[in-house]
């Protein structure tokens, strides 16, 4: 799990557990479609000779629902349209759903139609002229229905070229019993989280005091973002052409993580080389009070047979430093209308169903992925159902998008090597000037 694609499993896989699918007819109550498609008098699987043909590719989810089902659902809502749903692998072989569409994509056939992609893919999918801009279909009163960050990284060249399906980012997971102890809030900045971490390290109740994850991998590029932003910062300039990340308020941002380590100390030198997972087994085995990670930790704090923390864990948006405003990295996956589509109308209807709020609730019940309709996550049913995943609104309000550029795959390797080597070193300006130097290069052309 060293990147946001495998990240994604996780949060979606909560319910993964041994789940028995309950039929097509459950997702078409849950989302109140049956009487609709009983209407219709649709047998199993129908498909009239005059509806229109569209295929669907997407990364396999897993849950309580499969994504065959959901389409499955749509086509037996209505008698217009047929969809073919054509199963990618799961995120987690997110190099494989990458190069599956990229190939599908530039043969500039029109198929598939509609597909799913991880939110780094945005900017390059849209820049090949490969995703069809929405914002005819979606105008600014709908764009205004999901999360700001989310339409921000569906965002290219001020053109709306997806639609948010899914969320889920960086967040701060807390011992609620070790802050007890101690008197102290969740902190709301890092210089609050850095004292109180010191505090409970030097009671001896923790062996750690803030975990996260520093391996020269795509986690990484997450972490800085949070980082960078919550000191009112960015990796990239505005326009996407030039770096920022030698700036001050970049450069302190990544002091702070090098103190984490070397000055505050409360974080082990191993998170130099820690992803998710490994940075996540302390954390639940009761070595450290806070924990940077994505929704997915929940689950396995709250399971008796992985966690020793059982009922003693908060979650609460990332700290910040003065001045600035928590940042959470931005992650899942989200809707594409493939340019090239010959059934352009066809395919934008399956997208309005997909992304409706009656279908987003139920992807959040069936498959345990997070909404990006903030309205979802007033339905009494999620907070019934998923409480935890309702005290997610705060967190995804400030979902921060990674850089957004068609040259992504390039400026990340840039970004890892540069700030890894700040990292071992020390030399944090040097570094980051150099890192700079070479992401240049690469966006300015």
């Amino acid at each position: 799990m060293s990147d946001v694609q495998s990240r994604s499993t996780p949060a979606a896989g909560a319910s993964q557990s041994g789940s028995v699918a309950p039929s097509r007819r459950t997702f078409l109550q849950g989302a109140g479609l049956a009487a609709g498609a009983l209407a219709l008098g649709l047998p199993k699987r129908a498909r009239a000779a005059d509806r229109t043909e569209i295929t669907f590719a997407s990364a396999k989810f897993f849950g309580k629902q499969t994504m065959a089902q959901v389409v499955d659902a749509y086509n037996q809502s209505q008698g217009k349209i047929h969809v073919t749903y054509v199963e990618l692998p799961p995120p987690s072989s997110s190099t494989e759903v990458h190069t599956a569409l990229v190939q599908q994509l530039a043969r500039r056939t029109g198929t598939p139609d509609v597909f799913t992609q991880d939110v780094v893919w945005i900017a390059e999918f849209a820049g090949a002229g490969w995703a069809l801009p929405l914002d005819e279909y979606f105008n600014a009163s709908v764009q205004s229905q999901f999360f700001p960050g989310l339409v921000a990284a569906c965002t290219y060249n001020n053109k709306l070229t997806a639609l948010p399906w899914y969320v889920d980012s960086g967040m701060l997971f807390y011992r609620k019993d070790l802050l007890e102890g101690i008197g102290a809030k969740p902190p709301e900045t890092w210089d609050e989280l850095a004292a109180a971490a010191q505090e409970i390290q030097k009671s001896g109740k923790a062996d750690f005091g803030y975990l996260w994850q520093g391996k020269q991998a795509e986690v990484l590029v997450c972490d800085l973002v949070e980082a960078i932003a919550s000191n009112g910062g960015s990796i990239l300039a505005p326009d996407g052409k030039s770096s920022a990340l030698s700036d001050d308020k970049a450069v302190a941002a990544v002091q702070f993580l090098y103190d984490t380590i070397n000055k505050t100390k409360i974080s082990p030198s191993d998170v130099l080389s820690w992803d998710e997972e490994p940075s996540r087994q302390p954390f639940t085995a009761g070595r450290a009070p806070f924990l940077r990670n994505w929704s997915y930790v929940y689950a396995i704090a709250q399971d008796k047979a992985a966690s020793s923390v059982v009922d003693k864990v908060g979650v609460v948006p990332l700290p910040h430093f003065a001045g600035g405003k928590s940042a959470a990295c931005l992650g899942g996956y989200q809707y594409g209308v493939n340019a090239n589509t010959k059934n352009r109308e066809a395919a934008i209807e399956f997208l309005t169903w997909m992304s409706s709020p009656a279908t987003q609730l139920q992807f959040a019940l069936q498959l345990g992925i997070a909404p990006t309709r903030a309205e979802v996550f007033e339905d009494a049913q999620l907070g019934k159902e998923q409480p935890f995943m309702k005290q997610l609104k705060s967190v995804f309000t400030g979902a921060t998008p990674r850089p957004v550029t068609p040259k992504y795959a390039q400026v990340t390797l840039a970004i890892q090597s540069g700030v890894s080597k700040a990292l071992v070193s020390g030399n944090i300006k040097a570094e980051l000037e150099a890192a700079s130097t070479k992401i240049n290069s690469i966006v300015a052309g």
